[in-house]
C-alpha cells in the first residue's frame, strides 16, 4: 500500500503547537518531544492505514466521513477525513473535551 499524504489544517497545527508548549511548561521538554513524536507516529499510521480510525463522532455531527485516531500515550485525538488524494486532519483535541461540541464550533470558522 502506498502512503497517502497527510495535511494538517492550520487549526490542527496550532493545536499541536499549543500542546507542545503546554507540556514544555508544565511537564518537561522530554514530554513535549514525546508528544510531538507520538503525533508524527499517528500521522504516519494514518498515511498508511486511513480507514482504521473510529467513526464514533460521525453520527452526532452528521459528518459520515469523519474519523478519529488516538495519539498513543497521550489523551489526544486526531480528527480527520480521508479524501481521494489526502488525509486531512482538521483538529487535535484532548479526550476530556466535548469532542462533538468542539468540532461544531470549529465548523463555523
Amino acid at each position: 500500500m502506498n502512503p497517502k499524504p497527510v495535511v494538517l489544517s492550520d487549526r490542527a497545527s496550532v493545536e499541536v503547537a499549543q500542546v507542545v508548549r503546554h507540556y514544555s511548561s508544565t511537564a518537561s521538554s522530554d514530554v513535549a518531544r514525546s508528544f510531538a513524536g507520538a503525533v508524527r507516529d499517528a500521522v504516519q499510521h494514518l498515511s498508511l492505514f486511513p480507514a482504521t480510525g473510529s467513526t464514533r463522532f460521525d453520527l452526532p455531527l452528521h459528518w459520515p466521513e469523519l474519523r478519529s485516531w488516538p495519539v498513543s500515550g497521550f489523551p489526544y485525538l486526531l480528527l480527520y477525513v480521508e479524501s481521494d488524494d489526502t488525509i486531512d486532519i482538521y483538529r487535535v483535541l484532548h479526550t476530556a473535551r466535548d469532542i462533538p461540541e468542539s468540532l461544531r464550533d470549529g465548523m463555523e470558522d
